[in-house]
C-alpha cells in the first residue's frame, strides 16, 4: 500500500495483496481463508476452480440469463434461501434483487453512457460493541438455563464464535459476485473502461472494494473480447479519522453527531419495541426458564439469526432463525426500517445533510464539472484530477449502510415515502418501496445511469433530445417523481440535476454548527 500525504486523509491502494490472508481469529477456532485479492500468478487449484466457476457463470449468463447456484447466494439475484424470512432482516439481510415495477434492463433504443455505482460493504461480523453484548446474552443463558424446550435444545452445545467488524467469507463473495454481475450488466462499457474506485477507510469497506475489483477483473479475463487491463486497480481510500472530510462516511456535522438528531432513530424504534417485542420475549423466556431476557436482549437474540447465517461461507440459514415466525421477522424488519428512516433518512432534520457531499460529487461527475460543495467534501482530493477525475465513464464508491441512507435522502430518492408509523407496521407497498432490507442490506448497490436514447420525432416529449438519468437501488428502478420521470423511470439530465437543489444549495449544513 502506498500512503500519500497524511493531511489529505486518504491512501492510494495499488500494490498487489497477498493471495491469502489469515484474519484475526476474534474468538473463532480457526482463521478464515480469504478471497483472493491479487492476480493468480501461478496455476493453483484455487485459481483454477475460481476461474472455471466464473467461466461457467459467464457462459450461463449469456446462454440462459441465469447463474449457476452453488450456495444460497447467486451472482445475479443475490440471496435466495427462505426469502419469506431472509428478505426481512433489515440492514442485516444479505443482498437480494428487489422486484421492480419497471424492467431493470436498459430500455430499448437506449445505451448507457455513464454509470456511478454506490455500494455497501459485504456481510460482516457484528460490530465490536454488539459482539460483546451478544456473547454476554449467550453466556448468561448457558449459565442460568438447565432445561430447554426441544427446539431450543441446540443452545446447550452452542458456542458463540462470531468475531467483530470483519467481513465474513460469505460477505467477501457477495462483493466478488457484484463485480462479476456489474461487468455483465454494463458489458459494453466495462469491456473498455476500468472503474475509478473509492472506499471509505474502514477495513471492511476497503476489502469490499478489492473484492468487487477481483470479480470485475476476472469477468474481464473470461470475456476474451476485452482488452487487457492494469490490475489490481487503484483505490482511493478516504480516512475515517475524527474530523476528516469524507463524503462516504458521516463524521463532522457536530450537531448531528452530538445532538438530539443522533438519537432520533432509536427514539422512533422505542414505541415499536413496546408493541412487537413482549410476546416474543415471553415465549423465549418460557422456552428457556431462567434466561430472563430483556426487551433489548430479545432483539439481540433475533440478530443472531442473520449474523450466524452470513458467518457460514454458503449462507446456510442458522438454527436461530426458526425460533421466530414470518410475522415476527416482518416486525423485526420494520423495527430496523424505523431506525434508518428516522436516524439518517428523511425524518431526521440533519439526516439528508450527511449525504449532501456525495450528492454534489454526483452532480459534478454527471456534468463533468468541478465540485461545488462546502459540506463534507475533501477538497484536497476533489480539486485534483488525479484523485477526483471528471472524465471517467465508470465510477464505483464503497461505504456503509447509514451513509447510503443519508445519501439516498439527500438525493430525494424516497421523497414520496410518508413518515413511517411507529405504532403500526407498513408494507413496502405502503411506504412506496422503502424499508431497510430493500435499501441497505449487506452488499447493497445503487446504479446511477446516464442514458442516450433515440429520439422519435413523433414523440412529443422533448426530453429525449438530451441525455437521461435513471436510478436503480438493488435492481429496483426508482420512480424519480421529483424530476418528472417518464414511465420507464427516466428523467432528463437537466431536470435530475435541478431536482438536487437541496444539495446544491448547501443542504442545511449551517445547522450542523449553530
Amino acid at each position: 500500500m502506498v500512503t500519500l500525504e497524511r493531511r489529505s486523509g486518504y491512501q492510494l491502494v495499488t500494490e498487489k495483496e497477498a493471495e491469502f490472508e489469515s484474519a484475526p481469529s476474534h474468538g473463532r477456532s480457526k482463521p478464515r481463508r480469504r478471497i483472493l485479492y491479487g492476480q493468480c500468478t501461478s496455476i493453483s487449484a484455487v485459481c483454477v476452480v475460481g476461474f472455471f466457476t466464473l467461466f461457467l457463470a459467464f457462459h450461463s449468463w449469456n446462454a440462459s440469463g441465469s447463474s449457476i447456484q452453488f450456495s444460497c447466494d447467486s451472482f445475479d439475484s443475490g440471496y435466495r434461501c427462505q426469502p419469506e424470512i431472509s428478505h426481512y432482516w433489515g440492514q442485516y439481510s444479505p443482498y437480494f434483487s428487489i422486484p421492480s415495477d419497471v424492467s431493470s434492463k436498459v430500455p430499448e433504443g437506449c445505451e448507457v453512457t455513464f454509470v456511478q455505482l454506490l455500494a455497501r460493504h459485504g456481510a460482516r461480523d457484528p460490530t465490536a460493541a454488539k459482539t460483546v453484548e451478544y456473547n454476554a446474552v449467550i453466556e448468561r443463558i448457558k449459565s442460568h438455563v438447565e432445561n430447554y424446550s426441544p427446539e431450543y435444545e441446540f443452545l446447550r452445545d452452542y458456542v458463540y464464535s462470531l468475531g467483530a467488524d470483519q467481513l465474513s467469507v460469505f460477505g467477501q463473495q457477495e462483493l466478488v459476485n457484484l463485480g462479476t454481475y456489474f461487468y455483465k450488466r454494463y458489458h459494453a462499457l466495462a469491456k473498455a473502461f476500468t472503474p475509478f474506485m473509492r472506499a471509505s477507510g474502514q477495513d471492511r469497506v476497503v476489502e469490499s472494494a478489492k473484492n468487487f475489483s477481483q470479480g470485475f477483473h476476472q469477468a474481464r479475463i473470461v470475456d476474451k473480447a476485452s482488452a487487457a487491463d492494469n490490475y489490481p486497480y487503484p483505490i482511493i481510500v478516504i480516512g475515517e479519522e475524527d474530523g476528516s472530510n469524507n463524503t462516504l462516511h458521516h463524521e463532522i456535522c457536530k450537531n448531528f453527531e452530538d445532538g438530539h438528531e443522533g438519537d432520533m432513530g432509536w427514539e422512533a424504534q422505542k414505541q415499536w419495541v413496546e408493541l412487537f417485542v413482549p410476546p416474543i420475549r415471553a415465549r423465549l423466556n418460557a422456552n428457556m426458564p431462567g434466561a430472563e431476557l430483556t426487551a433489548s436482549e430479545t432483539i439481540h437474540f433475533m440478530d443472531l439469526c442473520p449474523f450466524e447465517t452470513v458467518a457460514n461461507r454458503n449462507g446456510k440459514i442458522s438454527h436461530f432463525c426458526s425460533l421466530f415466525t414470518e410475522d415476527e421477522w416482518h416486525q423485526f424488519d420494520y423495527y430496523q426500517s424505523l431506525g434508518k428512516f428516522y436516524g439518517f433518512g428523511n425524518e431526521n432534520p440533519l439526516g439528508p445533510t450527511q449525504g449532501v457531499g456525495f450528492a454534489n460529487e454526483l452532480i459534478a461527475r454527471l456534468l463533468k464539472k468541478p465540485v461545488h460543495d462546502h459540506t463534507s467534501v475533501n477538497h484536497t482530493l476533489d480539486d485534483s484530477e488525479d484523485t477526483f477525475p471528471l472524465d471517467r465513464i465508470i465510477y464505483a464508491d464503497f461505504s456503509h449502510d447509514n451513509d447510503l441512507t443519508a445519501i439516498f435522502s439527500a438525493l430525494g430518492l424516497y421523497n414520496t415515502t410518508a413518515p413511517l408509523s411507529n405504532t403500526s407496521m407498513q408494507t413496502t407497498a405502503e411506504t412506496n418501496g422503502y424499508s431497510a432490507s430493500w435499501t441497505v442490506p449487506f452488499a447493497s448497490r445503487a446504479y446511477f445511469e446516464k442514458l442516450r436514447c433515440n429520439f422519435n420525432a413523433a414523440d412529443s416529449d422533448m426530453m429525449y433530445k438530451e441525455e437521461l438519468v435513471r436510478v436503480l437501488v438493488n435492481d429496483r428502478v426508482l420512480p424519480l417523481k421529483s424530476c418528472g420521470a417518464d414511465v420507464l423511470g427516466r428523467c432528463a439530465l437537466s431536470e435530475f440535476v435541478k431536482s438536487l437543489s437541496f444539495a446544491s444549495n448547501g443542504g442545511a449544513w449551517d445547522r450542523c454548527f449553530d
